[in-house]
């Protein structure tokens, strides 16, 4: 492969397409901008040079002009064909050109070339454009090519179209029709009036919930003299390009809703269509009249959804596809939905098929014809290969779709199961920690060759540039099916988004008077009209004065004929970056309910306290208060729901019991407590606080085992040998008193000096009917259990994915983050997992036999087959030998690859970021919904049931599972809920369980970013995770964050992109610090060490990584 990404002499700050770049030869260079550039007013200004062509060529050949003239025409001539336009010399006698009589007509005349597909209700104000490289089409076309840009660096050699000059009356009414202008275009049109309603119209066409008084009154409105600036919700990639890239471009709103797709296109397209979904199809003008105009005579933008009757008849006949719509948080144009055949996810391209469908939500879609599907090129050229996961939507429980999950930093990638615990007290023994919002694609990392300025977490499915590709012959290999949304079967997602208010652009419009533009931090949701009723009473004479101010939106309509949804304001939050209004406002959009309980919900808890057993339960219940029964948990825990108890037999053998918190006594079905449980369905861990699934009598108190309180529990108990084998098996309720909580730090200390005697003053209170050395000795027993009984799952077949998880400490007045720290995961962790897990997975072989279609499991599916194809690929390009045949081979590779010392360390902290991503997620289901029991299994854990009965104070379906669980024993009645309604609830749990674990991901972007800007600059080792043409993506060692370095943001004299072999490269030169010296080279490649700084930005929630130069020179920004 020739080497790419030459920039030699580029300052420090030069813009991207500045002359830094390499020239190429002059008709390459022309060829390939008028090839590539596809948009609306180039396409106007090719069929201009086409008619003036046809008058050049009389004048040609009559006065035999030089021929360097000719040359040129010839070669425009050549450039116009391309692109669907014949210019003169290329039509047949008598046919008509593109003049401005065919485009008064509105006949479908444009070129079959890229079209510039609105954002969700964005106008171009928040179309992220990659400066570098434009976000290609899904036939791969990229707006600009690198040919292009480099055509402007040299002026002189090639023309540049100009668009101002000798605009015609066409012009003009193409500029009102398609004010969307082309990618290179970066300023607004702001003096334009094209009204989203006609006068009057706006607010009688509100609906009633949306037309209410306002909302805001002064004393809500907070933060209002305060100005900022708007920032997307991805805090750990603070910039995707260089930050001297001007990144956004204004289109005023009003004119932004006529936008609706021009009636001038030629009906000529090659393989793979524009984005814009249904406009992209070859339609006669009559048609796409018709159905573009509304009752009103306005034009449509989205298609009408299709009946029920319809959808349903198209299901039935498999004409149609339902599935969970993920939509990529860096570029929100693209979506996908899960394919049937699970090998490759069905691809949503643009805004307007997406039709109004927001992430999350349950769509179906009809796929658009074979010549349309995304064509993908397996070497890597200018066609964008498939995105990967990138939402934070969970897919169907029972199909083989699954959710997408982002990790820390980032929006959303596939969750990926391993053991450790989750939601902020480390007691899950699933840990599911993904990797990045986007699962990036594993082929792009192994070639490196993203185009310019493109993200490897949109690009999939690409492979490293070779020669021998055994998939090169089969030409579907490259296909991706490609659809658009024709209804929605359910909404999921909240419809509530957080984000700032502004005033219209065009103050003479009517609708300038009555509505306000809100624009949503997540790009994803849809920009809105809403009332200056609503907004706060002095907005619009200072609106400078809310710049900075956080609310919430509610939209409540958005129809076929608008680019903006109608919006609904809710309240004000406060200052945006602040902890606080930041926290509710991703609250809110999540969906969790912070409310307090009603009065209803309370009045279900025992109303006499302090609350006592009652003598008659005790009778009903095994008593073990005077057992040895302990907890372990995070010293901050509250919510203790387990205690382990450990007891030597006189035969040699333990008797080892797991006491969980029996919630389900005080939960009773059907009522007011339980409704509200079920609709949490899982308590939300914040970094500084917990939004509670129960009220705080029982989470705290009632249910939670504190130590030396009687307390009501489900038992497991088993007899097991020293090794762990299991030799006798209990299951019941029972009374325990707890006489210690233990943390983690306690059980670590017992463990690491076994022979030492612990004081009074080393622990924690313990009840006087025990001692503390025989605390010490249960938990050192449970500990050389707990490590036979680990062993045995590794050697059985178990997978475990370890990743970096960010904890903090905070101030206790001001609550500000203090440090910050990669939690350390120790033995006395694992010792607690071990029995949680044999727990769970013994409950769950008990209410399968019970009752094998009611019992709700969990089951983790297979990894997704094409990302680990590309896992495969890539470990095999770096050299490294990983069995990918099963999880269990997947482990035994993983912990024999690598050595140890701290270079090993984050290798395979990379690799297991890595790895993590074909993953998919673990979600609960009903087996009587089930037919296949060889989908029950869990992949991670590698055994055929598993279940979650160890956590009810904090997750719904440990609930359900004591109720049956008990119902199996006789101790209670049967569970009233059917299968299909158990099934229903188990598919809510997953998306709140998705939500939950997206909150607190966000929770800990939000303190990580405030603990940059409040210590920063912090430094840190890095290890290169991917290699681009033009930037290198890192794993931030201390921190656990991933960051994107640019090198057109570094003070380089040039750097140049490789292959070693399969392996890509970045040479870079940095500039010498004396004219004297000679410029330092630094080679970037996967698993390369590097130094970085973390510093914050201007903007809020926003920080950087700073490359440190080598040899101690100081670094340039990221």
């Amino acid at each position: 492969m020739e080497p790419q990404g030459i920039a030699r002499g580029a300052p420090a700050h030069a813009p991207k397409d500045g002359p830094g770049k390499a020239a190429v030869p002059q008709k390459n260079a022309y060829a390939r901008l008028v090839q590539k550039h596809h948009s609306g007013r180039f396409r106007s200004y090719l069929n201009h040079i086409a008619q003036k062509l046809q008058l050049e060529d009389g004048a040609l050949n009559d006065s035999g002009l030089d021929p360097e003239a000719a040359a040129k025409g010839g070669l425009v001539r050549e450039a116009l064909s391309r692109n669907g336009v014949q210019a003169p010399g290329c039509l047949p006698a008598g046919v008509l050109q593109l003049g401005p009589e065919n485009l008064s007509e509105g006949k479908d005349l444009s070129i079959a070339g890229k079209r510039r597909e609105p954002g969700p209700g964005r106008g171009e104000e928040d179309e992220v454009v990659e400066d570098e490289d434009p976000a290609p089409n899904w036939r791969g076309d990229a707006a600009v090519s690198s040919g292009a840009r480099q055509v402007r660096a040299s002026r002189g050699t090639a023309p540049r179209p100009d668009f101002s000059p000798h605009k015609t009356p066409d012009f003009e009414e193409r500029d009102r029709e398609e004010p969307w202008k082309s990618s290179r275009e970066g300023h607004a049109t702001a003096g334009k009036a094209e009204s989203f309603a006609s006068p009057g119209q706006f607010s009688s066409d509100l609906p009633a919930n949306a037309r209410k008084g306002s909302h805001l009154s002064p004393s809500q409105t907070q933060g209002g003299d305060r100005r900022g600036l708007a920032r997307t919700r991805n805090n750990s990639e603070s910039a995707r390009a260089a930050p001297h890239v001007d990144r956004r471009r204004q289109l005023s709103e009003s004119q932004a809703d006529t936008m609706n797709s021009s009636d001038c296109r030629v009906a000529l397209r090659q393989l793979g269509t524009p984005r814009g979904g249904p406009y992209a199809t070859c339609s006669t003008p009559g048609d796409r009249k018709n159905r573009n105009k509304t009752a009103r005579g306005r034009k449509k933008v989205f298609e009408a959804y299709m009946s029920k009757e319809e959808v349903s008849a198209g299901l039935k006949r498999k004409q149609l596809i339902q599935g969970s719509l993920r939509i990529n948080p860096k570029k929100y144009h693209e979506a996908f939905i899960p394919s049937p055949d699970g090998i490759r996810d069905i691809f949503i391209d643009g805004v307007v098929s997406r039709n109004r469908a927001l992430n999350g939500d349950i769509v179906v879609v009809k796929l658009l014809p074979k010549d349309q599907w995304k064509v993908i090129k397996p070497e890597g050229g200018d066609n964008e290969a498939e995105a990967a996961q990138g939402s934070d939507a969970p897919r169907n429980s029972l199909g083989a779709s699954v959710p997408s999950n982002p990790a820390k930093g980032d929006a959303d990638s596939p969750d990926v199961i391993i053991e450790a615990h989750v939601d902020g007290d480390n007691e899950d023994p699933e840990h599911r920690q993904e990797t990045s919002s986007e699962a990036k694609d594993l082929g792009q990392l192994s070639s490196g060759a993203g185009e310019k300025g493109r993200d490897p977490e949109t690009c999939g499915g690409r492979h490293a540039r070779g020669e021998d590709s055994p998939k090169a012959n089969d030409p579907d290999q490259f296909l991706q099916k490609t659809g658009k949304v024709v209804y929605i079967l359910e909404k999921k997602h909240s419809r509530a988004a957080m984000g700032s208010l502004r005033l219209l652009t065009d103050r003479n419009s009517e609708l300038f008077k009555k509505c306000a533009m809100f624009s949503p931090v997540d790009h994803r949701v849809p920009r809105a009209y809403v009332s200056l009723a609503d907004c706060p009473p002095d907005f619009a004479s200072r609106p400078e004065d809310y710049s900075s101010t956080l609310f919430i939106c509610r939209i409540v309509d958005w129809r076929e004929d608008s680019n903006f949804a109608i919006g609904q304001l809710a309240q004000s939050l406060g200052q945006a970056g602040e902890i606080e209004p930041e926290t509710e406002g991703i609250l809110t959009e999540y969906g969790v309910d912070f409310l307090d309980f009603s009065p209803e919900v309370l009045q279900c808890l025992p109303q006499s306290l302090p609350w006592v057993i009652p003598p008659e339960e005790l009778a009903k219940r095994r008593d073990l208060r005077e057992e040895c029964i302990f907890t372990i948990d995070p010293s901050s825990a509250r919510d203790l729901d387990d205690a382990l108890s450990c007891k030597l037999l006189p035969d040699g053998n333990f008797e080892v019991g797991v006491h969980i918190a029996d919630v389900s006594y005080f939960v009773l079905e059907g009522t007011a407590l339980d409704k509200i449980a079920s609709k949490r369905a899982t308590s939300v861990y914040l970094v500084q606080k917990v939004i509670p699934m129960l009220p705080r009598l029982l989470c705290e108190e009632l249910c939670s085992l504190n130590p030396m309180a009687d307390r009501l529990t489900f038992s497991v108990i088993w007899k097991l040998t020293p090794e762990g084998k299991i030799l006798d098996e209990w299951f019941g309720r029972t009374t325990i008193c707890s006489c210690a909580k233990l943390s983690y730090d306690h059980a670590q200390s017992m463990i690491e000096n076994p022979e030492k005697e612990l004081t009074a003053e080393e622990l924690p209170p313990v009840s006087p009917r025990h001692s503390i050395n025989e605390v010490r000795q249960a938990v050192l027993s449970l500990h050389l259990i707990a490590k036979q009984l680990r062993k045995q799952r590794f050697v059985d077949g178990a997978l475990r994915l370890d990743q970096l998880k960010l904890s903090f400490t905070l101030d206790k007045e001001s609550g500000m983050p203090q440090s910050c720290y990669v939690y350390q995961y120790q033995e006395s962790n694992k010792l607690v997992e071990e029995f949680m897990l044999l727990a769970n997975m013994a409950v769950a072989h008990q209410i399968y036999r019970s009752f094998p279609a009611q019992a709700l499991l969990r089951r983790h599916p297979p990894p997704l087959t094409k990302m680990l194809n590309d896992l495969s690929e890539f470990c095999s390009q770096m050299g490294l030998e990983i069995d990918f045949s099963s999880a269990g081979a997947l482990h035994k590779s993983l912990s024999e690859t690598f050595g140890t010392g701290k270079y090993a360390e984050a290798r395979k902290a990379v690799l297991t970021n890595m790895f993590s991503r074909p993953m998919q997620m673990a979600v609960y289901f009903c087996t009587g919904e089930l037919e296949d029991e060889a989908l029950f299994c869990h992949y991670a854990l590698n055994v055929p049931l598993y279940t979650h009965f160890t956590s009810p104070i904090r997750r719904f379906p440990d609930i359900l599972v004591h109720r049956l669980l008990s119902a199996s024993l006789g101790a209670g009645p049967a569970l009233r809920m059917k299968s299909d309604e158990i099934q229903k609830q188990a598919d809510h749990c997953n998306d709140r369980k998705m939500a939950s674990k997206r909150v607190q991901e966000l929770s800990a972007d939000l303190f990580f970013a405030i603990f940059v800007k409040e210590h920063g600059p912090l430094e840190s080792e890095a290890m290169v995770m991917g290699v681009l043409n033009e930037a290198f993506d890192v794993l931030v060692l201390k921190f656990g964050v991933q960051k994107r370095i640019y090198c057109n943001a570094l003070p380089l004299v040039g750097f140049h992109f490789q292959k070693l072999g399969k392996k890509p490269q970045l040479s870079l030169m940095w500039e010498p610090e004396s004219p004297e010296q000679d410029a330092v080279q630094q080679d970037i490649a996967i698993f390369t060490l590097v130094e970085v700084v973390l510093r914050s930005d201007s903007v809020p929630l926003k920080y950087s990584a700073v490359l440190k130069r080598p040899s101690g020179m100081e670094g340039g920004a990221s």
